[in-house]
């Protein structure tokens, strides 16, 4: 990160997806999203196992849920379609870059949400989607 920039996080950083991914590779932007159907400008992640946790199972795919542990190669700024519009403050610590993120490494072992949860997760975004309120301002 610049300098001149307060660091955000130190980490370590999180990312949730049903991706099969390798030590190494890099996740950038300008893929097609996890949760919408249109490419995203940024690439998201996280602090902390909670959010990181339901990246993985709210991705719209049927492959396996997987947690990586990934470092940021640029500048990031707080992801504000949660710390703006849901989280002030940001206690999820999630993040958003423009700069790709390289994984270091995969999280073998991690208890998933309950699938009651899961369910009644699924559903409030399904509400929200009908209302028009499901948006990622990206």
């Amino acid at each position: 990160m610049n300098d001149k920039k307060e660091v955000l996080d130190k980490g370590p950083f999180f990312h949730g997806t049903k991706t099969e991914l390798k030590i190494g590779d890099q996740l950038e932007p300008l893929y097609l999203s996890n949760y919408q159907d249109k490419k995203s400008n940024y690439i998201y992640f996280t602090a902390t196992l909670d959010a990181a946790k339901w990246g993985a199972e709210l991705a719209r795919s049927q492959s396996k849920e997987r947690i990586y542990i990934v470092e940021p190669l640029g500048e990031f700024e707080n992801d504000p379609n949660l710390t703006d519009k849901r989280f002030p403050g940001n206690p999820t610590r999630s993040y958003r870059s423009k700069s790709p993120l390289r994984i270091i490494a995969e999280l073998k072992s991690w208890e998933r949400h309950s699938e009651e949860e899961i369910n009644q997760m699924l559903t409030h975004l399904k509400t929200l989607t009908e209302q028009g309120k499901n948006v990622i301002y990206d």
